[in-house]
Order: C-alpha cells, then sequence, then structure tokens
C-alpha cells in the first residue's frame, strides 16, 4: 500500500464490524438451528452479581430452557436488530458512511443447522449470498468471521464443545462449503473471534458447559483443536482461492505495571505473555516455552499430535487482527479495593485514565502502544476490527442522537493509529465495532450502544426497529472521504 503524507495509505479499509447473533435475529427462521447463544437470557442490571458478566450455562440450564416454548423469555441474542431482514437497508446506509469494509460473521447453525449434517442448509448459504452481493453492489469488502461466539448448540450438548476431536472436521466442512461457495465473492476471512475468551468463558468460547468448564485440562484441550481448526482452514482457504487472505483474532489486553517494582514488571510481562500467547501459536505455528512452562506449573496435559505440531507450523495466518477497548494495571499483589470489572475482564484500575459507565477504561495511547507491539512481534499486516464507545444515547424528538462522546472517543483512538502508521506499523484497516447500535455481547443489553446508526429498540425488544443517523454518522462519513486526514 502507497502511503499519503506518511498517514493512512491509499486504500486503507475503513468500516464497522457487526456479528451475526448480535444482529440477524430470525433464530429460527430460514432452517436455521439453535446456537449457543440463543441460550442466553437478559438479566436487568440490577439482579446482575458482580463480576458474573456472561455467567456460565449448565446442562440443566439448556435443557430447561428447551423445555419451555422459545416464545418465552427475554433472549436479546435470538432478535438482534432484525438485520436477517432489513440487510438491505442497512447496508445502503454502510454506504452512505462511504464504507470500504464490513466485518460480519456468518452463523454456523444457519449453515449446518446441528453442526454434524453431512449436507448444509441452502437456505442459509443464499442468506449470506445476497447479503455479499448486496455489498458488492456498494464496493463494500466483506471481512467474515467463521465463528463469532457461537457455534450449533447441538455441538455443545451432544458433543461436549470443543473438546471434542470431532469439531475440528464439522468446522472444516463447514468451512469447505463457505470457502467453495463465496469464492470470488469474500477476499478476507478470520476464524475464531477473540480466541482468547475460551480460556475466559469456555461456553461461549467453546461451546463447553458449565460442568466441565473448571478443568483446564478440559479446557485448553478445546482451545488446541480450535487452533488445529483454525489452522486447517488457512491450508484449506489458501487451497480453493490463492487470493483468500485468512488472519486470526484476539481480544487485546494491553498490560501495565502497577509500578517500576521489578516484581509488578514481570508479572506485566507474563500477563502480556499470557494475552499473546494465543497469537503466538497462530502466527509462529508452535506453542512457546512459556506456555509449556505455565501448563507444567499447573498440571495440565494435552493431547497433541505430530500432525497438529505439522499443520499448525505450516499454516500460520496471513495477517492479526484484535479488538481494543481498554488496558490493564498488573501487580505483584492484588488490591480487591482497586479492581475495575470491564464486563468480560476484571483488572486494576488506572488512576490517570478515564472509565466509560460499563468500567472500560479509556486509553488511546494504549491502541498506539498495542499496534506497536505486535507488529514488531510478528512483522504480519495488523487490521484492528473492534473498537468503540458503548453508552447510553437518546434519541431526541426530532429523531437526532448528540453523541459528541463517541466522536471525542474515536478520534483520540485514531490520532493514535495514525500515529503508529508513522512509527512504522503496517495497517490494514479499521472497522469500529457496533457501526450500527445491536445486541451487547457480554451483557445482552439494548440500550449499550455504539452504533452511527440509532435503532429504536429497548432491552426487552419493544420499538419500531427504525433506524436513525446519529451526529457521529456524520463525521465518520467525512472522515472516511478524507482518508482520516480530516480529524
Amino acid at each position: 500500500m502507497n502511503r499519503q503524507n506518511n498517514t493512512f495509505p491509499e486504500g486503507f479499509l475503513w468500516g464497522g464490524a457487526i456479528a451475526a447473533n448480535q444482529v440477524e435475529g430470525a433464530f429460527d427462521e430460514g432452517g436455521k438451528g439453535l446456537s449457543t447463544m440463543d441460550m442466553i437470557e437478559y438479566v436487568p442490571r440490577e439482579n446482575r452479581s458482580k463480576g458474573k458478566i456472561l455467567d456460565l450455562i449448565s446442562k440443566n440450564q439448556v435443557d430447561n430452557i428447551l423445555s419451555n416454548p422459545l416464545s418465552e423469555g427475554n433472549f436479546p441474542k435470538r432478535r438482534g436488530i432484525d438485520f436477517y431482514h432489513r440487510y438491505k437497508e442497512d447496508i445502503k446506509l454502510f454506504s452512505e458512511m462511504g464504507f470500504k469494509v464490513l466485518r460480519l460473521s456468518i452463523s454456523w447453525p444457519r449453515i449446518f443447522p446441528n453442526g454434524d449434517e453431512s449436507v448444509p442448509n441452502e437456505e442459509g448459504l443464499k442468506f449470506y449470498e445476497n447479503v455479499f452481493l448486496e455489498l458488492k453492489k456498494y464496493n463494500i469488502e466483506p471481512l467474515v468471521t467463521l465463528c463469532h461466539y457461537e457455534m450449533p448448540l447441538h455441538l455443545a450438548t451432544n458433543y461436549g464443545g470443543w473438546e471434542n476431536r470431532k469439531l475440528i472436521d464439522f468446522f472444516s466442512n463447514y468451512v469447505d462449503v463457505v470457502f467453495n461457495r463465496y469464492k470470488g465473492l469474500v477476499k478476507y476471512w478470520l476464524t475464531f473471534n477473540e480466541i482468547n475468551l475460551t480460556t475466559i468463558n469456555p461456553y461461549i468460547g467453546a461451546g463447553i458447559l458449565k460442568e466441565r468448564s473448571t478443568d483446564k485440562n478440559v479446557v485448553y484441550q478445546a482451545l488446541h483443536h480450535q487452533f488445529v481448526a483454525s489452522a486447517s482452514a488457512v491450508k484449506l482457504g489458501h487451497s480453493i482461492d490463492s487470493e483468500y487472505k485468512i488472519g486470526c483474532m484476539l481480544a487485546r489486553l494491553e498490560n501495565y505495571p502497577e509500578t517500576c517494582d521489578p516484581e509488578d514488571v514481570l508479572t506485566a510481562l507474563k500477563d502480556d505473555q499470557y494475552n499473546l500467547f494465543f497469537t503466538d501459536v497462530q502466527s509462529r505455528g508452535y506453542y512457546p516455552g512459556y506456555i509449556k512452562n505455565y501448563f507444567n506449573e499447573n498440571n495440565i496435559e494435552l493431547t497433541i499430535t505430530d500432525e497438529d505440531e505439522h499443520i499448525l507450523k505450516e499454516n500460520t495466518v496471513d495477517f492479526i487482527s484484535y479488538s481494543y477497548y481498554m488496558t490493564m494495571l498488573s501487580s505483584k499483589k492484588i488490591d480487591e479495593e482497586k479492581k475495575v470489572n470491564g464486563n468480560i475482564f476484571v483488572g486494576i484500575r488506572n488512576p490517570y485514565l478515564k472509565n466509560t459507565e460499563w468500567g472500560w477504561q479509556i486509553d488511546p495511547i494504549g491502541l498506539r502502544i498495542s499496534l506497536n507491539k505486535l507488529y514488531d512481534r510478528y512483522q504480519k499486516p495488523l487490521f484492528i476490527v473492534e473498537n468503540g464507545l458503548g453508552a447510553i444515547d437518546k434519541l431526541e424528538e426530532d429523531f437526532t442522537v448528540h453523541d459528541e462522546y463517541r466522536i471525542d472517543y474515536m478520534k483520540e483512538h485514531i490520532i493514535q493509529m495514525a500515529a503508529a502508521i508513522k512509527d512504522g506499523v503496517e495497517l490494514m484497516g479499521y472497522t469500529s465495532w457496533g457501526c450500527i447500535d445491536l445486541i451487547s455481547a457480554s451483557t445482552s443489553e439494548m440500550s449499550k450502544r455504539y452504533g452511527f446508526i440509532y435503532v429504536d429498540q429497548d432491552d426487552f425488544g419493544n420499538g419500531t426497529l427504525n433506524r436513525y443517523k446519529k451526529d457521529s454518522f456524520y463525521w465518520y462519513k467525512d472522515l472516511i472521504k478524507s482518508n482520516g486526514r480530516n480529524l
């Protein structure tokens, strides 16, 4: 890519990001099977236990949910924002903003309802084909995540999720189908969204039910199977289309030492290594020594075949993508009073940073640090595929939304992206998370809004679902038009 004034290069992929289970709805239409995310019920904020966002789901819970009519209960990810029926309207709005790319995901159970079938669901395949054709109509590149926090529920309940090695073959069958079907329509692919969540919430990340989730051998064996499945997808994709670019995806947690005490510095180093181990395996092709030491210290013994090691080594990713929302402090001694809950991740509060209403610490400079650190480590193109501000937005009587706080947040982060590019980082693109209001992954709320487009729906599914442009819509449109120069 040719650089312009040492800032954003020509061809930089500006856009936004969504996920199937947070926008599509139509959970029981078009031949789709139930997904693991269809079991997540909304819990009002006042009823949530501290630090218990995204609770694990047990087999009994699943059975109890399925024993009732699927129309009962408040399961926001089943309804999304009706993108399934409104995708043309939404893509037209993305085009009006000037999107060069839209990150979205394919719902695996929409293609294989149970996950273990040999024949895919044609209606599901046709839906995504229509979506990709609509994007092509507006010259928007799809960036497609193959597994974004959801999988066929049947694979979790009947096979034990990714703990079971059979899922590698089921996933490969699914990938083979979509890679062949969408050749010529999709160029950029991601394998697993925020793959490190498997070790944080094994149900969401790997379909492991609560009964098995506390066993580290189970969790890391499941993660290993995902690593092998990801590398197998890279191998398969390159054999089907040499133009395919296939990346991994990490929830990046930049860690600073709380003090200059060498023990705090060492703790921060170890925390950082633990976060980067996932991309080490997918980008370098092997388990690093520090994680082997962690396995030894925690009596974790994995079944890893010679063929597994070969597949990992020979099929590393083409680029590295990641989400960036916050940074953490690391300390040899954790003071409970200093902890801050960032929904999924819990760390020590940084006194130099402001927090969002949901406890996410805002650190634009940390984005520049993470870009430099990742590029120095891997020397592969990077892609920021999630970054944004969740906030409560007010729809005015004239149907406007004045979200200058979101504009300020994004502006400060994009300034640091530009600085990282000047530092020499090869950055492919930027897709702001939740470019249209959607169901929150961590809290299943609608009221936690990220989008440039307001969707008229509340936490209980009430509303017209009408779309309204926020002030940030026009700001982002102008930013893209200027290729990042008009900040």
